[in-house]
């Protein structure tokens, strides 16, 4: 007789890509014991690859001894917070390598936030140290007062860099507003200036995986950010986990075009430290637009390539594409928002890579869900769990009882990449993690019988429109498979019989031009009647976040300011 299908039963499992384990013997190594390997494994093979400038293993790891070594000199102790503010550049992966070499904890903040932002993640984490860039110095300096910082360590965008760009970078570089003075001010240093004073020999801390290791910050688009508490091993299993789940990817061999952005947990886990485990060479792409990254693919020939829509979207958009060799991907992992079929298809076939698609949030490292790499990948799937990954849907009403297979419900995780919960928010903690560990992710999804997830939306985005469940997202999918329509994103807005409905912004391919109603008779066609957009904008762009995703909830917040107007 057959089993029946239960989240407990673990259909997902079936489906694994042959050769992918079911749970992972894990290494009790941290991931400076992991940059160690590969620096004595492949000491000669390129760690860092930035504008042409390369960093091998052994030097990466000597960098790292180096500021390690002044993080400790600056007073640095086991558990203190130190806060990185950069972009892609090498000294950003050095800096968090070093912090968590002395047992501190590493805070990455996002370069292109405001003060008022800023200043509550340096205060909320209590960070004692600040690594930035020149362009950002004066700004931090400024803010200094206002938070617990003690010192200041600038960096700049021409510290490495290949000849002769290291030559022609001080004269060109204001003038682009690559480079800035940064002013004097006690406890204020430049970083290639500490690096060839201290030698590479920091204290020796002991690290467990229960030890944390980094607060990232999440949720800062809206009201307070939370600082997601991420231990040693939530990060060294989930870069574990991910390389069991891309067998074909040998140790040693491959390039990782890095142009997520480190400072979000998805550029972290899936291109910075993975790429760190295997041993691969890494190229950073500071800023992640169609130019650099099409010009980065077509150097120095990357073969996995972690990206997000908007970063697919805007490389098959872009006009230089015919003339760029974009062919050396084997492996692409998208994640962030839902990829349309058709840039899936696009682009497999102009690469000849595999597309998958996968799931994960700040609280749990991210990944979670992954459709397998050599396996059936199903299209709008976020996939399936991964090793010792557990995922159940319950009720949207009470939050506890297990909805059936098949039916919307929110999703629950369960795993060893769960984070241990908010910094300073014990409330806030006790309101997503239960007592065994489930985590709830705010986010409505289906399951199929053979064990594959389906995201059907965010649960705050859910409307209900004249008694009936709308999901913006399912909306937003009908226009992309428009061919005019470039990007799309639905809101509720009031409606004054069905209570609410739908309003969605629309940005057209280059040299198109549509009309409402034309958009309105494709949806018609495809959409229930009580899922039709009322109203239709047509934009230049949408507001996104630095890793490329739409701001859903600032678009609907233009939208309730202008109304209350």
């Amino acid at each position: 007789m057959d089993r029946p299908i239960t989240y407990d039963s673990k259909p997902w499992l079936d489906h694994y890509q042959e050769g992918v384990p079911a749970t992972v013997e894990y290494s009790p190594k941290c991931l400076t014991d992991f940059l160690d390997q590969s620096a004595e494994s492949f000491p000669d093979r390129p760690a860092l690859i930035f504008q042409g400038y390369r960093v091998d293993y052994r030097k990466l790891k000597e960098m790292v001894d180096r500021f390690a070594a002044c993080l400790s000199d600056f007073g640095v102790e086991k558990g203190d917070a130190v806060a990185i503010l950069l972009p892609n550049i090498i000294p950003c992966v050095v800096a968090y390598y070093a912090i968590l070499r002395i047992g501190a904890v590493a805070v990455m903040n996002n370069p292109l936030y405001s003060d008022r932002e800023l200043d509550h993640q340096f205060n909320d984490s209590g960070a004692k140290v600040l690594v930035t860039l020149d362009l950002l110095g004066n700004r931090m300096i400024d803010l200094r007062p206002k938070t617990g910082i003690r010192q200041i360590i600038h960096t700049s965008l021409g510290d490495y860099l290949p000849f002769p760009k290291n030559l022609l970078f001080p004269l060109v570089a204001k003038k682009k507003n690559l480079a800035a003075d940064v002013k004097s001010a006690p406890d204020v240093y430049k970083w290639k200036a500490l690096m060839s004073k201290y030698p590479p020999s920091p204290p020796r801390v002991d690290l467990t995986h229960d030890d944390i290791a980094m607060y990232q910050y999440t949720g800062g688009t809206t009201g307070v950010s939370k600082g997601v508490m991420l231990t040693h091993g939530n990060l060294s299993r989930q870069v574990q986990q991910l390389i069991t789940w891309f067998p074909g990817f040998d140790r040693g061999a491959e390039t990782m075009l890095g142009a997520l952005p480190f400072f979000h947990v998805f550029g972290l886990s899936t291109s910075m430290n993975l790429s760190i485990l295997a041993a691969w060479a890494n190229v950073l792409v500071p800023k992640p637009q169609p130019d650099q990254l099409l010009d980065a693919i077509n150097r120095f020939k990357p073969t996995f390539a972690p990206l997000v829509p908007t970063m697919y979207i805007g490389i098959l958009n872009h006009p230089g594409l015919g003339k760029a060799d974009i062919t050396s991907i084997k492996g692409c992992f998208s994640g962030s928002a839902p990829l349309p079929l058709e840039v899936i298809r696009d682009f497999e076939k102009r690469t000849g890579a595999v597309i998958v698609e996968g799931y994960g949030l700040t609280e749990t490292t991210p990944v979670t869900h992954i459709n397998p790499f050599g396996g059936r990948r199903k299209a709008g799937s976020i996939g399936v769990p991964i090793p010792d990954t557990e995922a159940r849907l319950v009720s949207i009403e009470d939050g506890a009882d297990d909805v059936q297979v098949g039916e919307p419900g929110e999703l629950l995780v369960r795993g060893p990449q769960v984070m241990k919960g908010y910094l300073n928010m014990p409330e806030e903690t006790e309101n997503v993690l239960t007592p065994d560990g489930w985590l709830h992710t705010g986010d409505i999804a289906k399951m199929d019988e053979e064990g594959y997830f389906y995201i059907v939306d965010r649960k705050k985005d859910m409307i209900i429109s004249g008694g009936y469940n709308v999901y913006p997202r399912d909306i937003d999918e009908v226009f992309y498979q428009h061919p005019k329509v470039q990007e799309a994103c639905s809101v509720g807005i009031p409606h004054p019989t069905r209570g609410e409905a739908m309003k969605t912004f629309v940005v057209l391919k280059e040299n198109e031009t549509a009309t409402r109603e034309e958009l309105m008779d494709y949806c018609r066609e495809r959409l229930a009647k009580y899922k039709w957009p009322m109203e239709i904008e047509f934009r230049d762009e949408l507001p996104k976040t630095n890793v490329g995703k739409i701001l859903r909830k600032e678009l609907r917040a233009e939208e309730q300011a202008r109304r209350e107007g």
